[in-house]
């Protein structure tokens, strides 16, 4: 995957991936595909998200059943295949808390495996995780090696070229602020008067953040923007009161948080956006290949674990609630052609 979240890149779903790669530093996948990335010996009838999280998740045991009426809706071919094979493109390097290897230094753990996990479960299926490159991923999909991915990929009108979708979470960017710091961003630009923000050079967020600093300037406001060759400039320059904040994807906020939480200079998430713009919620979706007649299977399922408490408690357990969707829609709109 490419280093910089350029707005086209945000669109091909690497929102997460490609700025949250080197948070999962020592934790990096070997080889160029791997079919048994996720084992798990969970009871029958139970999934346990954040195994092997190295601390960015709660380890958290979950009762999930079969739902007869939704495994009746999928495909014969996979039905009677006993599996669900889902893929994950996150080799070489993961991108934590998404989808990296685990504190054993070889397992698939992360929130997108651990939710095609719960999917399957719903299904009455055996999960199966078969992790690759990002490229390799849709490969997979493409050629029916895999049946759906999860993968923090981004619904896009392009992608609903090939592919058919079921939503599970936002897609979102945040402001990660020291947790002794008492500025929210409120979902409003406005809250930004004043502030120093660091964000990354030639990503969707600095697009963003310039848009900002353009109104608040025609108002009479200033806005200071700070760029820091690495992560590591930037917490550091956050630590020392340098800058007030940082805008980055969301879930490598919320990773950096549980990682600096017992530490002296923890920090906070201090309030999302959507990174499809103001004018539309980006989504991260289930995706599968068109006409596979597995969308609405999957929308059903994550729809169940929406209404009976699995979904928040996942969610919870790696420090991602502040994506929640209220219900998963099959082909929801997606990001423009136009920006795809």
């Amino acid at each position: 995957m490419p280093t910089h979240i350029t707005r086209r890149s945000l669109l091909r779903g690497v929102t997460a991936a490609t700025a949250v790669a080197t948070l999962a530093t020592g934790l990096a996948a070997c080889g160029g595909e791997s079919d048994a990335a996720t084992r798990t010996s969970d009871p029958a009838g139970t999934v346990t998200v954040g195994k092997l999280s190295n601390g960015a998740a709660r380890q958290t045991t979950l009762k999930v059943s079969e739902v007869k009426s939704i495994s009746a809706e999928l495909p014969d071919a996979v039905r009677r295949s006993g599996k669900l094979v889902v893929g994950v493109g996150a080799l070489p390097s993961g991108f934590a808390p998404l989808a990296y290897v685990g504190s054993d230094q070889k397992t698939l753990t992360g929130a997108e495996p651990d939710f095609g996990r719960l999917v399957a479960a719903v299904l009455g299926l055996r999960p199966e995780v078969r992790n690759s490159t990002w490229e390799n991923l849709f490969v997979g999909v493409d050629s029916g090696k895999v049946d759906v991915a999860f993968s923090n990929v981004t619904d896009t009108e392009e992608r609903k070229k090939k592919y058919e979708f079921a939503s599970y979470r936002q897609d979102n960017l945040g402001f990660e602020v020291p947790a002794k710091s008492k500025w929210n961003f409120d979902d409003n630009y406005e809250n930004l008067a004043g502030q120093t923000v660091s964000v990354g050079s030639g990503t969707n967020q600095e697009k963003l953040l310039l848009e900002w600093k353009a109104k608040l300037a025609k108002e009479g406001k200033k806005l200071t923007v700070k760029y820091y060759p690495d992560r590591n400039g930037t917490y550091l320059a956050l630590s020392s009161g340098k800058i007030d904040s940082f805008f980055g994807p969301n879930p490598g906020i919320a990773y950096h948080v549980t990682q600096a939480a017992k530490t002296p200079n923890a920090t906070r998430n201090a309030g999302t956006f959507s990174g499809a713009g103001e004018s539309l919620q980006g989504l991260i979706a289930a995706t599968a290949k068109k006409g596979s007649g597995l969308a609405e299977p999957v929308a059903d399922a994550v729809n169940h674990l929406i209404k009976n408490g699995q979904y928040a408690a996942w969610l919870k357990a790696w420090n991602l609630s502040n994506e929640a969707v209220t219900t998963s829609e099959v082909n929801p709109p997606g990001l423009p052609l136009d920006n795809s």
